[in-house]
């Protein structure tokens, strides 16, 4: 009977591991379109105003975000009250470590992620690209510090609401993605009084 018991769990594991992650060629189709658009409009809008390895860091952390948002539009650390709401979370306790620890990055570091962690979990926001958008704010060049908490407007709230629109647009151009996954305003039904 083990020799049954054992094809039955590489059944059901093949099954999680293969059949799941299986994805519609028509999805990677918009999952390209939307991610292309959404990052390319960031980059545009970006490119010049840092520092290139400023730069560089903040595209890694909206880049991470895309794989969610344009990838995973399912997943709950993809909706739009975790892309915004994390970012800007992560951002605030990023400039606030940044601010309160300025000189001792081996706290700083460490430090700022594991607030912006803690903080999404408490907020229900928790996009994991945030702790890298708190660890920039940390590590960041001068012109990311001087920024200071106009870093949460300006580049990240303003990055996170072009990658919700773009994903808005192109994640509900078919019917087969719909993009948030819960409707932000769920229609309630109204329970009829008898007469």
């Amino acid at each position: 009977m083990p020799i049954r018991k054992i094809k039955r769990t590489y059944r059901k594991t093949r099954y999680v591991l293969y059949k799941e992650t299986l994805v519609d060629f028509r999805e990677h189709f918009w999952a390209f379109i939307g991610s292309f658009v959404g990052m390319g409009l960031i980059a545009y809008l970006q490119y010049g105003k840092m520092n290139e390895s400023d730069f560089v860091f903040l595209i890694g952390s909206f880049g991470a975000s895309c794989v969610l948002v344009y990838g995973v539009i399912q997943s709950p650390l993809a909706q739009p009250r975790n892309l915004i709401g994390g970012h800007v979370v992560s951002a605030l306790i990023g400039v606030s470590v940044q601010k309160m620890v300025p000189d001792i990055l081996w706290i700083a570091a460490p430090l700022a992620v594991s607030l912006s962690i803690v903080f999404m979990q408490i907020t229900k926001t928790l996009h994991p690209p945030g702790g890298a958008t708190a660890l920039i704010a940390v590590t960041g060049g001068a012109q990311i510090k001087e920024l200071g908490y106009i870093y949460v407007i300006s580049p990240v709230l303003s990055g996170a609401l072009i990658l919700l629109i773009v994903a808005l647009i192109f994640n509900n151009l078919t019917p087969k993605r719909k993009y948030p996954a819960v409707p932000i305003l769920r229609k309630r039904k109204r329970k009829k009084l008898p007469n």
